[in-house]
């Protein structure tokens, strides 16, 4: 695949609360099948679900099962296609470390946020420093009310926030990740 050298993950922990209290967030069915398929669309090398409560990787690997062997594969090949790419891992150091299995690179962290930081960047030169294809990446999506400013700011880069035309910016990570992989990757994009 194309973009197989960079990979995403759904950050279910370390998450925050609107009081920046540091929480896990649950997974959602939505998410599952909302991100897989891009992450297929675009070529992408994996989609973590960093998840660390047990009953919700049970939950998460049913689903995966469901999909790629059960009667999901044969009722809808498309995701199953797509499904084939997730994988449930209980931390980011446990995504780091299977990337670096698959590719024999640490990857760079690409964070998302709603703010800007010292190492954002734009999607144009995120685009250009992904395609020379020099490094492996992960690019972080957080839950809740987002990631830990901490963890934010060790990321190698932060993506430039979603604007609209107004003072909203609450997107579903399902609609950020989306937006987002299609900035960086689309062949049509502006």
């Amino acid at each position: 695949m194309e973009n197989s050298h960079v990979f995403i993950s759904v950050v279910h922990y370390p998450a925050v609360n609107k009081d920046k209290k540091w929480i896990t967030t649950s997974f959602t069915t939505l998410d599952f099948h909302d991100i897989a398929r891009p992450s297929r669309t675009y070529g992408l090398g994996g989609y973590y679900i960093v998840q660390p409560l047990e009953a919700q990787q049970y939950v998460i690997n049913q689903q995966i099962k469901y999909w790629t062997e059960g009667f999901g594969k044969k009722f809808n090949p498309s995701r199953s296609e797509a499904a084939q790419l997730v994988e449930v891992v209980s931390s980011i150091t446990e995504a780091v470390d299977k990337i670096k299995t698959k590719t024999g690179k640490d990857p760079k962290l690409i964070g998302t946020s709603a703010k800007k930081y010292p190492q954002t960047v734009s999607y144009r030169e995120m685009s250009e420093i992904i395609q020379k294809r020099e490094d492996t990446f992960l690019i972080l999506f957080g839950t809740g009310w987002g990631m830990p400013e901490e963890l934010v700011k060790s990321c190698d880069y932060v993506l430039e926030p979603i604007m609209g035309t107004g003072d909203y910016n609450h997107l579903s990570v399902r609609n950020a990740a989306a937006i987002i992989l299609d900035r960086l990757f689309s062949p049509n994009r502006c």
